[in-house]
């Protein structure tokens, strides 16, 4: 089996928000972990909005002027040492839907370790 670091992150992340906020509501999307079939990957696809990349954490809490928290969970850093986004299509994908997100007013962003994304859930929860 592949060894899938990405998920671990997610999954330390919610046992944290589980045992840290239990009353907390969010969502943690999973799909991009799980081998489906080509039937299973056709209904999935023609129930999701074309192009959106769903961010892997979304924490559905109003904070801070703040409709709610996403987070685009990683291994390591999406950005260059002197701060530029990698060029990958994928990841400028998840930045754009990110950017979109946060003009309708949700706190958005990336993070690449358990410790980062943590302090980013305690001070927007906090």
């Amino acid at each position: 089996m592949k060894s899938q670091p990405e998920f671990k992150l997610q999954k330390s992340i919610c046992h944290y928000l589980d045992i840290q906020y239990p009353k907390t509501l969010y969502l943690s999307d999973t799909i991009a972990s799980v081998k489906l079939t080509i039937p299973q990957q056709v209904r999935n696809k023609s129930i999701q909005k074309a192009g959106f990349k769903c961010p892997d954490l979304l924490i559905l809490e109003p904070r801070k002027g703040y409709a709610g928290l996403l987070i685009e969970l990683k291994t390591k850093s999406p950005y260059k040492k002197n701060g530029e986004l990698l060029k990958n299509d994928h990841v400028e994908q998840q930045a754009k839907t990110l950017k979109e997100l946060e003009v309708k007013g949700y706190k958005t962003c990336f993070c690449w370790s358990f410790e980062m994304t943590k302090k980013v859930i305690d001070l927007y929860l906090v």
